[in-house]
Order: structure tokens, then C-alpha cells, then sequence
């Protein structure tokens, strides 16, 4: 890792901040003196800081409840980010993996592993997602098995994946889907002449949602549920 994204990590300093500390000749490595920021960092390296020696910090691995009108992204002109709820010293470094329309709400997995976001993301882990979607009208009585086949979205060529339909009411189901299109769950209900006036996701993969957290709450994943992205992987 390059010294100058090491000390921002491990302070929480801005980019800029951290070069002029390395300047100014604050930054010693194995105590000497270092004023390269793009020089190479490894865990056997001693980084000091003005005489204080730095570590890198653990990886942040977050579950956010997120509520109706936030959008999932760094940066938004319009509307008020997921990221605002959540009080990190960094947030441009947090990467939300696998995000949500503006109206969904539900289960937000937040991190600043570029890898461990991948492997919940990247569509050849087929990682499964399940959503429970509130619909405008009954659904008709064959929605299970054309689900099941793969549902021809508008403007598409190929049909979705295989996707697992469980009917609670007529206009209340869970929908577990592998993939990831554009609105997809809105659009493959709209092609069964139906729509989703709520949308909230429960789980990703082994990670579910915590009863226990409140709309807009949020809170640290366990050990088993950080591991649990990658013991799908091996599953695959």
C-alpha cells in the first residue's frame, strides 16, 4: 500500500493533510525519515506519525437498516446519502455493496474492502438476495413458475436467472434473486402486469437483517458474518 492511503487509514487525515505532514518530515519508516508518499507499505514496516507509531486499522464491515429517501452513493446533488447515518472518520473511503433504489429500504452492507465488496457484488458469485415486496395488485397464479424460468425484462434480450418466489398473501411475497439488473425487482413485477408499491431487503447471502436495529440504525458484523461472503464463495 502506498504510504500516503496508509496514514490516511490510519489517522482518518485527508489525502492533502497527509502529504504535508510527509513533507514536512513527520513520517518516519523503521526510523527513518520518509518524505516519498508513494512509497510501498507492508505489515512488517514500523510507520510513525510525529514520534507516534501507527497500525493499520481493521477493515470496516457494517450493517445499516436504510430507510426510504436515501440514495446509495458517496455523493448525491439531490438527496441526503445511506452514508450520512453512519459516523466514520473516512466516509469517502466506504464503498456500499450492492446498493438500493431511493424508496427501498432494508438491509445495507457497508464497508472499506474494495475485495470483500466484490465477492457480495461481482454477478459469478451468485450470492443470493432476498427482498420482500408489497404489490399494487394480487399476483397471478403462475408468477411462482415463471419466476422459476427466468422472467423477459422490457428492452432485454436475455431473461433473468432462475429466481425463488415464496407467496405470504396475494400482494406480499419474498422474491430471492442471484443477479442484480436495473430496478429489477419493479421491472420483473411490471412484466407480470403487476406493481411494487414497497420494497425492503432482509438478507444477502447469510447476512440478515438485525431485528434489533431500528430504520436508520446501524451496527458492526460478527467475525461469522464478515466470513460468510467468502464461504459462499467456495460454495460456487
Amino acid at each position: 500500500m502506498r504510504l500516503d492511503k496508509y496514514l490516511a487509514q490510519t489517522t482518518g487525515l485527508s489525502r492533502k493533510d497527509v502529504k504535508r505532514q510527509i513533507h514536512a518530515g513527520l513520517v518516519n519508516i523503521n526510523n527513518h525519515p520518509e518524505k516519498n508518499s508513494g512509497r510501498h507499505v507492508t505489515d512488517e514496516d514500523q510507520v510513525t506519525l510525529d514520534g507516534n507509531p501507527l497500525s493499520r486499522p481493521r477493515p470496516c464491515y457494517l450493517m445499516l437498516h436504510k430507510p426510504d429517501g436515501y440514495v446509495c452513493s458517496n455523493d448525491d446533488p439531490t438527496h441526503v446519502t445511506a452514508l450520512t447515518l453512519i459516523d466514520f472518520p473516512s466516509p469517502e473511503r466506504l464503498i456500499i455493496a450492492g446498493r438500493l433504489d431511493l424508496d427501498t429500504t432494508g438491509l445495507l452492507l457497508i464497508t472499506d474492502d474494495g475485495q470483500w465488496s466484490h465477492r457480495i457484488t461481482s454477478p459469478r458469485h451468485k450470492l443470493p438476495k432476498r427482498y420482500r415486496v408489497f404489490l399494487d395488485e394480487p399476483l397471478r397464479e403462475d408468477a411462482e413458475n415463471l419466476i422459476q424460468q427466468g422472467i423477459l425484462l422490457r428492452n432485454e434480450a436475455k431473461r433473468t436467472k432462475p429466481a425463488s418466489l415464496e407467496r405470504i398473501t396475494d400482494t406480499e411475497v419474498l422474491l430471492t434473486l442471484t443477479e442484480g439488473r436495473y430496478h429489477q425487482v419493479k421491472r420483473m413485477f411490471a412484466a407480470l402486469n403487476n406493481r411494487v408499491i414497497a420494497l425492503h431487503r432482509e438478507q444477502i447471502g447469510d447476512i440478515t437483517l438485525d431485528d434489533s436495529l431500528a430504520s436508520g440504525e446501524y451496527r458492526d458484523l460478527t467475525d461469522e458474518e464478515i466470513a460468510s461472503v467468502f464461504k459462499e464463495k467456495k460454495q460456487s
